[in-house]
């Protein structure tokens, strides 16, 4: 519990920490190789086919449905964009190191704007089944070779809950392609080794509107805003975030160090701006746009998922730019978070502040040098070149073609 005196403390911290970034360098990069693999140049390192697909599997889904651009999960769309005009792609298979096929799997929303995953199977299985009999690069590895962007909740498990989507597994059909998708969580059915977790989706531009200036003094010493129980999908409660959320709320709802509400308000990104420490707790899944936001308005993310693979993990560094509580410890946020000392509250805070880590974080029109989309062949290229084994032989078969549920197994 927060005594007055401990409260006097942490105030007088704010305008320290305020002042004080005014005598400090404002950046401050990565040393050593995390720093140069941020900043790697992934042209002329790897060459991209990209499969041209009938516009049912993806064009015609988003004149459809328009809202497919500004989702979290629109990664898909925008990676299939930069790649048509990208230095990378070749127009001659027989040279190319990866295969794309653009298909946009979460491109079936509610009309609250949630992507319903039920379709996504039979999607991927009539791409796939197409791709193996127009073109010969499928079959001579099944996929070891291509690479699709999945990035549903539970990215190729396709469910949005996580018990149904263990259960499905990732799609059969996929389980020798490289899986480049938002889901990750160490020893998780959903994570295959060799996938690429990446950010989710946040606006780039509607970010950059709402900046404020860099010497406005963080005022706040704990920001979240969002859901602390789901009482439509988990009224009984203490499943959704595995009850991470509903202990936040429980135990610093009254607790003046944090700024914490349901509530959403127009100034939610303004506020992110003053804020020290933003909470990115685990939801459904462990991964949520807070964490694109944290990083690109500098606030000190606070990672409260369990076993959670971060987006470009062996590029950004995120135990030194991020806290990470245990969902156990949640009760504890405040001593926690408030016997960090000075001096590494700064130090997150300059690295935060280097341009390469936001640019890392974020899907830009038009693409620039070291963002997402780098990220992402820069991962692929590091997978080069392939092991001979992942080429079969001639009319070898590895995948089961008629596994999975039965639903799955209906044209599309």
């Amino acid at each position: 519990m927060m005594t007055r005196s401990s409260l006097s403390i942490i105030l007088f911290f704010l305008l320290f920490s305020a002042s004080n970034a005014e005598h400090n360098a404002r950046t401050e990069r990565i040393s050593g190789s995390a720093g140069d693999v941020l900043e790697d140049n992934p042209v002329g390192r790897l060459k991209v086919y990209v499969y041209d697909l009938p516009s049912k599997y993806n064009k015609k889904l988003l004149q459809k449905d328009p809202r497919c651009l500004t989702h979290m999960f629109a990664a898909e769309i925008f990676m299939h964009r930069f790649l048509l005009s990208s230095p990378v792609r070749t127009r001659n298979p027989d040279e190319a190191d990866w295969f794309y096929a653009p298909i946009y799997p979460t491109c079936d929303l509610t009309p609250t704007g949630l992507p319903l995953p039920f379709k996504s199977p039979r999607m991927m299985r009539s791409a796939i089944q197409l791709i193996s009999s127009n073109w010969p690069y499928w079959n001579r590895t099944e996929g070891a070779d291509h690479f699709f962007v999945v990035p549903h909740d539970f990215g190729a498990c396709f469910h949005y809950q996580e018990e149904k989507a263990i259960k499905r597994g990732i799609l059969p059909l996929l389980q020798r392609a490289t899986l480049v998708q938002t889901f990750g969580q160490r020893n998780h059915v959903c994570l295959d080794q060799g996938s690429i977790t990446i950010p989710p989706f946040a606006p780039p531009q509607k970010m950059q509107a709402h900046l404020i200036p860099p010497e406005i003094p963080r005022s706040i010493f704990v920001y979240f805003r969002g859901l602390f129980y789901d009482v439509n999908n988990d009224p009984e409660g203490g499943y959704y975030a595995r009850g991470a959320r509903a202990a936040v709320w429980e135990n610093f709802k009254n607790n003046p160090l944090f700024d914490i509400s349901t509530d959403h308000p127009t100034t939610y990104y303004e506020d992110m701006q003053r804020s020290i420490f933003c909470l990115c707790p685990l939801g459904w899944a462990p991964w949520s746009p807070r964490l694109v936001e944290a990083v690109v308005f500098g606030c000190i993310p606070v990672i409260i998922a369990d076993d959670i693979v971060l987006p470009f993990a062996d590029a950004i560094p995120w135990e030194e730019i991020g806290v990470f509580v245990a969902e156990k410890d949640v009760p504890e946020l405040d001593t926690i978070l408030t016997s960090i000392p000075t001096e590494v509250i700064l130090r997150k805070q300059r690295l935060l502040a280097n341009p390469s880590m936001k640019r890392a974080m974020l899907f830009p029109q038009p693409a620039q040098p070291g963002d997402a989309f780098h990220q992402i062949l820069n991962g692929l290229a590091r997978k080069l070149p392939h092991d001979g084994s992942v080429y079969l032989r001639e009319g070898e078969k590895v995948l089961n073609w008629t596994a999975g549920p039965v639903s799955d197994l209906k044209p599309w």
